[in-house]
């Protein structure tokens, strides 16, 4: 199956995103703060989705590296804005481990794109010999 051949299950799942959120947004007319989160939360899932594909079609360089930062940046959006409102209805001991397990993603995502180095391409595997 060529690597498109799966397109219709990712139309599939946005549809019921978008069909969710708006839902949501209907449900929660008279909540502005509810709103916003769902409105930020649909369009950075929908910013990620594009980067993401735009990562896996592009080659490297300067375009991949932004492509690497606005992914991270719109990652740890989402983290944040969810573990707000997961720590918000928590007990403070279960909300700092929340927030916890939100900088570790946060750093171990910075640590994967912009830190940790990809060993060579040319099969050896990094070991001189």
């Amino acid at each position: 199956m060529d690597k498109d051949g799966y397109a219709w299950l990712s139309a599939l799942g946005f549809a019921f995103l978008t069909y969710s959120s708006a839902v949501a947004v209907y449900r929660s007319r008279d909540d502005a703060s509810v709103v916003t989160f769902v409105a930020v939360a649909y369009a950075d899932l929908w910013l990620l989705f594009r980067c993401l594909r735009a990562l896996e079609r592009g080659g490297e360089g300067a375009n991949n590296w932004r492509l690497r930062a606005a992914v991270w940046s719109l990652v740890t959006l989402l983290t944040s804005m969810f573990s707000y409102k997961v720590a918000a209805v928590m007990p403070w001991p279960v909300s700092v481990v929340v927030w916890g397990m939100a900088a570790a993603v946060a750093m171990g995502g910075f640590w994967a794109f912009f830190v940790r180095r990809e060993p060579p391409s040319d099969g050896s595997g990094g070991n001189p010999e």
